[in-house]
């Protein structure tokens, strides 16, 4: 209740029930602080709380921050507050994961994530009989072994918060190992099918100028460097949080063929997040990448942003004759020719250009945008971003060299 002047008891019921609400929308993915609580509840004194409207509108003005959070937040806020189809949400969610020919609809991942929040803390189920308990433990693995082959291929954006974290946990484990490359210069070598003429003039000085052995030289190989490039727009967001993890392990991991790795995000504008990114706890550096980023869930300008790449950037990182990861949807908004111009430089000042597309999930996905248009004739391969099976599918296309989905696409065009 509310006093007369307006001011909710400190101790009040309504006063603990944000407070609880409050953590629940924190397990159900949202970031939420004290801060923000103690505000919440002195808007509620202000406003009052009259109508359920107004007082929706005021936590959700308080809570939230992001534009992804609100359909998570009108789910938690519709269960905790009494909303008439919580019974049959929360019946949804406890059923067997048991596929059957009349199962019902899968809930959204903001409904996931929501009935996820309300059911924790909740008691565990009672214990099965002595009996029973080799049935039950057979049918535990079973489950086990198809709920993590669902995983590997489980589009990010239709993840739950359990299976985001394994997902990451994943990912930390993965590489990316590319072979060396050949090198211009010479290095010495006993089988090599070149004489190395300086290496025998010296001999010969040290011995009168007799020559007493032909030293040899070869081809030499180094280690390529890896330009990612990655989309942080509002239609890119989810996936390109889970490929920042990926990118953070690839960075860190030592002796898999990168010399250097260079990290870009770009939303409508470019950032370098290489340093960001070299930070050995991948939640330090994520969070430096995301105060880094000021335009994450934004627009999409790709084409101004690889303008600037281009101009400020490609002779730092791509002199060696970089590998470039192109992350994006290519939902460009802007000028096409302007992409297309910018994406033609991008490919001949690198040494394989390899564009990751999230939309690929779809199977009868086509080139119909004028981004994708644009940008498809100047990679050399295209292939999809969007679960863990498509990340490990990503070092096979580097180590064949294969074209991916480009030949099929470029014959709609």
């Amino acid at each position: 209740m509310i006093r007369a002047n307006g001011i909710l008891p400190p101790q009040g019921r309504l006063s603990r029930n944000i407070i609880y609400f409050v953590r629940t929308l924190r397990r159900a993915g949202v970031p939420v602080g004290p801060a923000q609580t103690l505000g919440a509840i002195r808007a509620v004194e202000a406003a009052g709380f009259t109508e359920r409207r107004d007082f929706f509108f005021t936590l959700r003005a308080c809570l939230v921050s992001r534009a992804e959070h609100l359909d998570v937040f009108e789910r938690v806020f519709s269960m905790f507050w009494r909303d008439p189809e919580f019974i049959e949400t929360m019946i949804q969610t406890m059923l067997p994961m048991i596929q059957t020919q009349n199962a019902p609809k899968a809930p959204k991942t903001a409904e996931q994530r929501a009935a996820e929040a309300m059911l924790e803390g909740a008691p565990p189920p009672a214990q099965p009989d002595v009996e029973d308990a080799r049935e039950e433990v057979e049918l535990d693995a079973e489950f086990s072994l198809s709920a993590n082959e669902k995983l590997q291929s489980m589009d990010f954006e239709q993840m739950s918060n359990g299976e985001m974290a394994e997902a990451k946990q994943a990912i930390a484990q993965m590489r990316l190992p590319i072979k060396p490359i050949r090198n211009r210069r010479l290095t010495p070598s006993h089988s090599g099918s070149r004489i190395d003429a300086r290496a025998t003039l010296r001999g010969a000085m040290r011995t009168g100028g007799e020559i007493l052995k032909l030293p040899r030289k070869t081809q030499g190989h180094r280690n390529p460097d890896l330009v990612a490039l990655c989309d942080i727009s509002g239609s890119m967001s989810t996936y390109s949080r889970l490929f920042m993890h990926f990118l953070h392990s690839v960075s860190l991991a030592k002796g898999q063929g990168w010399a250097q790795v260079h990290s870009f995000t770009f939303g409508t504008r470019l950032t370098n997040i290489t340093r960001s990114l070299s930070q050995r706890d991948p939640d330090a550096a994520l969070k430096t990448v995301g105060q880094l980023a000021k335009d994450w869930d934004g627009g999409t300008r790709i084409g101004e942003s690889l303008a600037d790449f281009n101009k400020n950037w490609s002779r730092r990182v791509l002199s060696r004759g970089a590998v470039v990861l192109l992350v994006t949807d290519g939902l460009e908004r802007q000028d096409p020719e302007e992409l297309s111009r910018e994406a033609r430089r991008l490919r001949l000042s690198s040494r394989q250009v390899i564009w990751l597309n999230p939309l690929m999930r779809w199977d009868g996905f086509s080139p119909q945008a004028a981004g994708i248009r644009a940008l498809l004739p100047h990679v050399d391969s295209f292939h999809s971003c969007h679960s863990l099976n498509a990340l490990r599918d990503l070092t096979e296309a580097l180590s064949s060299g294969g074209s991916g989905e480009k030949q099929r696409l470029m014959a709609m065009l």
